[in-house]
């Protein structure tokens, strides 16, 4: 939210010496996170980011002070008591990230919002806004996510177009009063917390379909509406959009998260598919990112700035999204393995033959058991591959028999294949819902869920070494990949008010990670901004 922050410096003449001032605070509380992470690091991580500290710092320093500066006008009245901290709440010492952690309550502080802001917001929003505490509470606590706040949001707004957000915004930076973006609230990081109350702006209101140019292939929405939304709209036109994250996501939050999805391997993530942007700055102002031509080498990519940003730079208020052509045939076939390393095997030669898959995913044992307790199925409780063949029916049938080639010659089994819209609708409700099939296993348990992705070719060697830790494991753990791209997730099932199982899945959250490292990969492939993502480890 701060990048107006950091031009209107850049652009000041009269004020070099506190853009000097706020430029060093930056580099120094970004030099002390940075003392504190090695801390936390394993010896060689730790000496491989002092070899290279001179390189990253100078090559990115403007960049993380840009990110330093959005965190400006939400950090402005944090040296108040919190006003609204829940008495329910474990009094010990919580923290969040870091070495140990196990703790799961985000600590925050608050500020009461001034009656002088409410009915400005009344003003603008008239009667899209409420005070009531239902309404609050379910804003400020993810449906999807263990992760909870000391605060709530003190109001939620519910804006109808771009100028409603405009206005709101600029009140809110006029009052210093924080604010969240908030969309279809699908995501399970805990994005949509306020631990310093605020103000949430819920954008579900603002979902219509702008402009559709069907010679062009591109499609001008508002964040609000869905994906599965959207192709529904499209689907006459013989179009879609490819990106397909959890059921119920919005545009704007998969804009803001760079979300992906399973066709990531075959159409890329969020970046890959919008144009352009339109985003309500912190201080109000109205920009757009770029135009609807398919190629500029002009200027900074703005566009691909904002996308990710987790609503720390702007809150997106349109967008121009890429679109493709539905495929003309599609096969969806399913395979078993003995072994979750054959499994991720045959996912890298089938890469490795040039097939261009539309989908690779990956269910090992203990998720097909899940799969099959929540949905009454009988399906093999063992590593699991799905794939996904698109193009003319010619094309598609030759590539399911030369991946059905390949599977047999990595101890593969019972390969069947459908053609049928609706089974394969089905199968891939299964891929879907996985993450709720979970939770039969252990109603009352929440979910961790972990994040890593390497280099294809170490993919086999990172859940093999993974798993043997998940099934040694008191806790329950699934394995679900993309295993196209080399990413993978592990649902660890645990009870947060638990110590002891805190600390187990931390530990498996952990070793994963580091693992992860070692091999030349990344911790959160998706849904976080981090300093260890600025560093590119």
């Amino acid at each position: 939210m701060g990048f107006s922050f950091w031009l209107a410096c850049l652009r000041s003449c009269s004020n070099k010496s506190a853009f000097s001032k706020a430029f060093r605070d930056s580099f120094y509380h970004y030099k002390s996170q940075l003392n504190t992470c090695q801390k936390n690091l394993p010896s060689t991580i730790a000496e491989k980011t002092n070899s290279h500290a001179f390189s990253w710092s100078s090559c990115l320093l403007p960049l993380a002070f840009a990110v330093s500066a959005g965190s400006l006008t939400f950090q402005s009245h944090n040296n108040h008591p919190s006003l609204c901290e829940p008495s329910n709440l474990d009094s010990r010492k919580v923290t969040i990230g870091g070495k140990a952690s196990t703790e799961f309550v985000v600590k925050g502080t608050h500020k009461e919002v001034p009656q002088e802001l409410i009915d400005e917001l009344k003003a603008i929003c008239q009667d899209n806004m409420t005070l009531d505490y239902d309404e609050r509470f379910y804003h400020g606590k993810p449906q999807n996510s263990f992760h909870k706040a000391v605060n709530i949001p003190d109001v939620v707004v519910f804006p109808r177009s771009e100028e409603e957000v405009s206005q709101i915004v600029k009140s809110c930076n006029k009052h210093k009063v924080p604010i969240v973006p908030y969309g279809g609230a699908t995501s399970i990081e805990g994005h949509t917390l306020s631990p310093n109350g605020g103000v949430c702006i819920d954008m579900t209101l603002m979902k219509r379909v702008k402009a559709l140019h069907i010679r062009d292939m591109d499609v001008v929405v508002e964040p609000g509406i869905g994906w599965m939304e959207l192709n529904e709209y499209l689907e006459p036109y013989g179009l879609f959009f490819p990106l397909d994250p959890g059921p119920g996501a919005t545009i704007g939050g998969m804009c803001a998260t760079r979300c992906s999805g399973s066709l990531a391997v075959r159409y890329g993530t969020m970046r890959d598919n919008v144009i352009s942007l339109k985003v309500v700055l912190a201080n109000g102002i109205i920009v757009k990112t770029a135009s609807r031509a398919r190629k500029s080498a002009a200027g900074y990519d703005l566009t691909r700035l904002m996308i990710g940003s987790e609503g720390t730079l702007g809150v997106v208020t349109e967008v121009t999204l890429r679109l493709q052509k539905i495929p003309e045939h599609s096969v969806v076939a399913m395979c078993n393995f003995p072994t979750i390393k054959d499994a991720a095997d045959v996912a890298i030669d089938t890469m490795l033959s040039g097939i261009q898959v539309s989908r690779v995913e990956l269910l090992d044992e203990v998720q097909v058991r899940a799969v099959n307790i929540a949905n009454g199925k009988n399906l093999p409780e063992v590593p699991t591959l799905m794939f996904e063949f698109i193009g003319t029916e010619a094309y598609s049938h030759e590539q399911t028999q030369i991946v059905q080639r390949i599977v047999s010659e990595h101890n593969g089994s019972d390969f069947v294949f459908t053609e049928d819209p609706e089974a394969k609708k089905e199968l891939w409700k299964i891929r879907k819902e996985a993450l709720w099939a979970c939770f039969a296993m252990e109603p009352n348990f929440e979910a961790m869920i972990s994040d890593v992705c390497v280099p294809l070719s170490n993919l086999a060697e990172l859940i093999s070494r993974s798993k043997q830790e998940l099934d040694a494991s008191s806790l329950v753990c699934t394995v679900i990949a993309h295993a196209g791209d080399g990413n993978f997730h592990t649902v660890i099932l645990f009870d947060p008010n638990e110590e002891e199982h805190r600390r187990e899945a931390e530990r498996l959250n952990q070793f994963m990670v580091y693992t992860a490292l070692s091999m030349e990969g990344s911790y959160s492939s998706w849904h976080y901004v981090s300093l260890f993502q600025i560093m590119n480890y």
